[in-house]
């Protein structure tokens, strides 16, 4: 099971979201919380090539700092980032470790597979080239994180079984969430004997501030404890798991984190019955009852981006997060080559195929209103 006999703790330090000083990364209030994290007996960092200027901050902050045995470190590489050919998309592992100067990756994933990005990783034989690093000893372990479907996971894993771990996205918002479907990923990685690192316990952040019902069942459970907490528990309560990562901002959060994580045991049933009832909570908010199935897709006559603007939509119905639903819009609908639902022409051969009798074309109208949408260029299919 790769990782599981490393003795890793439940937590690991996200890299994404630095804190920030003047328009760049701070690199003395990171180096705190790198501190913090290492004398809670955490090791576990997370960036990649993506993340501007975090693998150059974690270089000052952890790896100059600290014996390379002492902590280990996973980098990402992003081949459909501007990746013409194969060497394009090997010059990204020579820079991170350069950025880094780690000398070897202690975890190296290929980053955010899911069609069509997945197909950029297989046309370059990224595969085969993780596993010659990992014979060199630039790689200690290879997995990959991934966004799409359980059905295009349990292919993949098929067809790689080389692959050490999942890094997937879990958390109780999403984890029965019919067009996430976090559970059911999470069971297809298990079913095929690969360790998990969970990403996104939070949800970006956005369940440390929950809907009102949700935080007032978490407040009256536990009014010490912050609502980052009982999300970040219920995904470390998980079998088969490396670690959690948690993109922490700042000290404050940092020290938050360890209160609750550094001893971490697992949740009680009494904890339990709590998230469930924080999950029920989230479940009577009104949302598109979507379940991107993507039947509307396959008949759509301009290719609209129904599925991703609905997801889009209801982030914005549960957490009020325009600026969170705006992004998750434009990365589900142009970044997947799909049109916006300011294009819909309204023909309705959308609703005559949806399983679950959605007023399709009145939800788009409200979602560009929502939304603030104006017309976006669909990416080139392909």
């Amino acid at each position: 099971m790769g990782y599981l006999g490393e003795n890793i703790k439940n937590l690991g330090f996200g890299l994404m979201r630095l804190p920030q000083k003047d328009g760049a990364i701070d690199i003395e209030q990171t180096k705190q919380m790198v501190d913090l994290f290492m004398e809670a007996g955490c090791t576990y960092f997370d960036t990649a090539w993506a993340y501007k200027g975090s693998e150059d901050a974690i270089r000052q902050a952890l790896v100059e700092r600290y014996p390379r045995d002492s902590f280990q470190l996973a980098t990402k590489n992003a081949a459909w980032i501007g990746c013409k050919t194969r060497e394009d998309a090997l010059r990204q592992f020579e820079e991170s470790l350069q950025q880094t100067g780690a000398g070897y990756f202690d975890s190296y994933l290929l980053h955010y597979l899911g069609s069509p990005r997945t197909q950029v990783f297989d046309g370059f034989d990224m595969w085969n080239w993780a596993v010659e690093q990992k014979e060199k000893g630039l790689i200690r372990h290879f997995g990959f994180s991934f966004h799409s479907t359980p059905e295009e996971l349990d292919a993949i894993l098929t067809a790689h079984p080389e692959a050490e771990f999942v890094q997937l996205q879990i958390n109780y918002a999403d984890w029965e969430n019919p067009s996430i479907k976090s559970k059911e990923c999470y069971e297809v990685a298990r079913k095929h004997g690969k360790s998990v690192v969970i990403m996104e316990p939070v949800k970006g952040g956005m369940l440390a501030e929950p809907p009102a019902p949700v935080a007032k069942v978490l407040k009256e459970a536990a009014p010490e404890l912050s609502a980052a907490s009982w999300a970040i528990k219920f995904a470390a309560d998980l079998d088969g798991l490396i670690t959690v990562l948690s993109g922490m901002s700042n000290v404050e959060q940092m020290k938050d984190n360890l209160s609750y994580m550094k001893d971490f045991k697992g949740m009680t049933a009494e904890e339990k019955a709590v998230i469930n009832n924080a999950r029920e909570e989230l479940a009577k908010i009104p949302i598109v009852p979507c379940t991107s199935c993507h039947y509307c897709a396959k008949v759509c006559p301009k290719n609209i981006g129904v599925a991703g603007t609905f997801t889009a939509v209801n982030m914005y119905t549960l957490y009020g997060n325009l600026q969170q639903a705006k992004f998750q819009e434009g990365w589900q609908v142009g970044g997947h080559g799909k049109v916006r639902a300011t294009e819909c022409v309204e023909c309705g051969q959308c609703e005559s195929v949806c399983p679950q009798h959605i007023a399709i074309r009145d939800e788009l109208k409200k979602a560009v209103a929502t939304l603030e949408l104006e017309p976006l260029e669909a990416a080139k299919e392909g």
